[in-house]
């Protein structure tokens, strides 16, 4: 099959992944060139590789040299990340002219649903990860989960004291939890609220 027709299977995915999935989830505009040049350059490096006649320690030493590049300037979430290396599998599938096409472009394909169900916001749309500071020195995780909860408005999973500091009085954790529904919230709010007794119809 003509190289050409893998190139367009790889331009249509990657074009799918950075405008159809990533920017409109993420809105993060610095990473689409990113994304973009990367699977090009790979797929590019990749084709030149498959025809050419090259010993395989100068293959390595391309792949050496893409590996000591800086996967970020800034830092980069764990879902972006599985975009970039979707872009360099996307790229690696698209560079290789003299495969099954049948098997690269349903890998191409494959790898995009993937990224569709995987990162789509309804999937544990509630679920959170956050680094949190308590105003309070708590050593006890059990007592640090109920004030996560009671601050975040949520039902802790899991929470991991990272720093307590008795100086401050703050304590540093990770906490991972879901977040709990409008009318669970009311219904939490209303119990931590304290009674209060109304005065007799008698007194002004």
């Amino acid at each position: 099959m003509s190289v050409f027709i893998y190139i367009a299977a790889d331009l249509v995915a990657i074009s799918a992944l950075v405008f159809g999935l990533y920017f409109p989830r993420h809105r993060r505009k610095d990473l689409i060139v990113s994304f973009l040049a990367i699977n090009v350059g790979v797929m590019g490096v990749t084709y030149a590789m498959a025809t050419a006649d090259l010993t395989l320690g100068f293959g390595m030493g391309i792949f050496a040299v893409l590996s000591i590049i800086r996967l970020r300037s800034t830092e980069m979430e764990h879902n972006e990340i599985a975009y970039y290396f979707t872009a360099i599998a996307l790229g690696l599938l698209g560079g290789f002219p003299s495969g099954n096409a049948a098997v690269s472009f349903t890998l191409m394909i494959v790898l995009l649903g993937v990224i569709l169900i995987g990162d789509h916001p309804a999937l544990f749309g509630r679920t959170r990860l956050t680094q949190l500071v308590l105003d309070r020195a708590v050593a006890d995780e059990q007592v640090a989960s109920e004030l996560a909860g009671a601050m975040l408005g949520a039902h802790v999973h899991r929470i991991a004291i990272r720093k307590v500091d008795y100086v401050a009085e703050t304590t540093a954790c990770e906490v991972r939890y879901t977040l709990l529904s409008p009318s669970a919230q009311a219904a939490d709010l209303a119990a931590t609220e304290p009674l209060h007794e109304s005065a007799p119809a008698g007194l002004r």
